[in-house]
C-alpha cells in the first residue's frame, strides 16, 4: 500500500505534465478563437459548429482506448507488465483502423452533417472548408490516442508538455500568418486557422515519434517493435470492449451538445458563437480537472489490481478536492471579470453584455462537471465502465429535453439551454458519487 504522501506524489506526477499540455493546447485554441472573433463572429459560430461534430468522432476514438489504458494500469497494479505490454502492442497496432475511415467520411460527408445540424446557409460554406483542411489530423489520431496511454500508463508523461508547447506556440505562429495574411503569407482567414492546426498537429506528432524512440526505456509498458508487429487481435478486440462504453458515454456527450446547437441555430445565427465563446473559457478549466481524472484513472486502477480500497477512495476523494478548488477559482474569476474576459474574443459589446450570465453559469458548472469527471474516472479504474454509460445516456436524454422545453416552451432562448446544462451535471454528479460510496472490493 502508497502512503497518503506516496500516491499524491504519483497524483501530481502523472496529471501535471497532462495538465500543462493540454492547457497549453487550449490556450492555443484560445488564442485561435480570439483571432477568429475579432475578425467575425459568424467565425466563432462556424468553428463553433464545425469543431463539434469533429470533435465527437474525435473523442470516440480517445474513449476507445480508455479500455487499454484500464487493463493496463490493472496489470501493472498486478506485477504482470508482459501482460501490460501485450495489450498496449495490440492497441497500437489495431487503434488507427477506425479513424482512417473517418478521415474519409470527414472528407466526403461533412456537408450532410452540418445540413442536419441546420447551420444556416452564410455559414455552411465556412464549416466545410474548416473540416476539409482539418481533417488529415485524424489519420494520425489513432497513433496519438495509444501513445498518450503509455505515456500515462508509465508514470511518465513529461514528453507531453514539450508536444503540446510544439502544437501550441508553432499553431499560434501559423494562425496569425494565415489567417490575417502577414509578412506574405495569403490572408485565408477561417482556412487558415484550420491549416495551421493542422500543421501544428503533424509538427507535434513526429516529436511524439521521435520521443518514444529515443526514451523508450522510461515507457516500462511501451513494447518493441517486434512485440507490436507480432501482436494479436484479440487483445485490442477485449480492450476495446472495456473501452465501448466509455466511448459511447463520451458519443452521448457529445451528440447531446450537437443537440444543443441545433437548437441554438433556431434562435439566430450568433447564438452558437456566443456558446462556442463561452465554453472556450469553460474549457480552459476542464483540461485542468481531465488531467486530474487522467492521474484518478491511472492510480484507481492499479488501486483495484492491487485490491487496495483504501487507496482507491483516497485518490479519489484527494483529487475531487483539488478539482473543487480549481472550479472555485474559476466561478471567482469570470464573476469578478466577465467583461474583460469576453471582450478578448469580440469588441461587440451588444453581444459581450448579453454573454455576461452565460460565462458566470458555465464556471458555476464545474463543481458539478469536476464530480463526473473524477468520480467517473474512479468507476471507470474499478473496471466498471457501464455506469457511467448509462448515466451519460441519462443525462443526454435529459439536457436536450430540458433545453427544448426552456427554449420553445418557456421562451427563456439561450439562458434556457444554459441552465439545461447546469441542471443536468449536477444531476449526474450526485447519481455518480452515490454509485462510488458504494463500491466494494471482493
Amino acid at each position: 500500500m502508497l502512503f497518503k504522501s506516496e500516491y499524491k506524489n504519483k497524483l501530481v506526477k502523472i496529471f501535471f505534465p497532462i495538465m500543462l499540455s493540454n492547457l497549453i493546447s487550449q490556450i492555443q485554441m484560445f488564442i485561435d478563437r480570439i483571432f477568429l472573433g475579432r475578425m467575425n463572429i459568424l467565425y466563432m459560430s462556424a468553428v463553433g459548429n464545425a469543431t463539434a461534430p469533429v470533435w465527437t468522432t474525435m473523442s470516440f476514438i480517445f474513449s476507445l482506448s480508455m479500455g487499454a489504458s484500464i487493463l493496463i494500469s490493472q496489470s501493472v497494479g498486478e506485477k504482470n507488465i508482459d501482460k501490460a505490454k501485450g495489450f498496449a502492442a495490440s492497441m497500437i497496432k489495431y487503434h488507427n483502423i477506425l479513424p482512417v475511415l473517418l478521415f474519409i467520411f470527414w472528407m466526403l460527408g461533412s456537408p450532410l452533417v452540418f445540413r442536419l445540424m441546420g447551420v444556416s446557409e452564410n455559414v455552411m460554406g465556412l464549416c466545410v472548408k474548416y473540416t476539409r483542411i482539418y481533417s488529415p489530423v485524424f489519420l494520425i489520431l489513432g497513433l496519438g490516442a495509444s501513445y498518450s496511454v503509455v505515456f500515462q500508463t508509465s508514470n511518465y508523461t513529461k514528453p507531453l508538455v514539450a508536444y503540446g508547447l510544439i502544437r501550441s506556440v508553432l499553431n499560434i505562429i501559423l494562425d496569425y500568418l494565415l489567417i490575417f495574411g502577414k509578412f506574405g503569407f495569403p490572408r485565408m482567414e477561417i482556412a487558415g486557422a484550420a491549416l495551421g492546426t493542422t500543421i501544428a498537429e503533424y509538427a507535434g506528432a513526429i516529436y511524439l515519434f521521435y520521443v518514444t524512440i529515443a526514451k523508450r526505456k522510461q515507457f516500462f509498458t511501451s513494447p518493441d517493435f517486434k512485440t507490436i508487429l507480432h501482436a494479436k487481435f484479440l487483445p485490442y478486440l477485449n480492450s476495446a470492449k472495456l473501452g465501448i462504453p466509455s466511448a459511447l458515454e463520451d458519443l452521448l456527450w457529445n451528440v447531446g451538445n450537437l443537440f444543443i446547437i441545433r437548437i441554438l441555430n433556431t434562435i439566430n445565427e450568433m447564438a452558437a458563437g456566443i456558446y462556442s465563446m463561452v465554453f472556450t473559457v469553460e474549457v480552459i478549466f476542464v483540461v485542468i480537472i481531465g488531467a486530474l481524472g487522467s492521474g484518478t484513472l491511472t492510480l484507481t486502477g492499479e488501486a483495484t489490481g492491487a485490491k487496495d480500497l483504501k487507496l482507491y477512495r483516497n485518490v479519489v476523494k484527494t483529487a475531487i478536492k483539488w478539482s473543487f478548488i480549481v472550479a472555485a477559482f474559476a466561478l471567482t474569476f469570470v464573476s469578478f471579470f466577465p467583461r474583460l474576459t469576453l471582450s478578448l474574443f469580440t469588441t461587440d459589446q451588444q453581444v459581450i453584455e448579453m454573454s455576461v450570465v452565460y460565462i458566470i453559469l458555465v464556471a458555476a458548472n464545474l463543481f458539478g462537471k469536476s464530480t463526473n469527471i473524477i468520480v467517473g474516472s474512479g468507476i471507470r479504474g474499478y473496471g466498471n465502465t457501464k455506469w457511467m454509460l448509462f448515466t451519460q445516456g441519462l443525462g443526454t436524454v435529459g439536457v436536450v429535453s430540458i433545453a427544448a422545453l426552456f427554449v420553445f416552451v418557456f421562451k427563456l432562448g439561450m439562458l434556457g439551454v444554459f441552465l439545461a446544462v447546469l441542471c443536468d451535471e449536477a444531476t449526474r454528479a450526485i447519481i455518480n458519487a452515490v454509485k462510488f460510496l458504494r463500491i466494494r472490493f471482493s
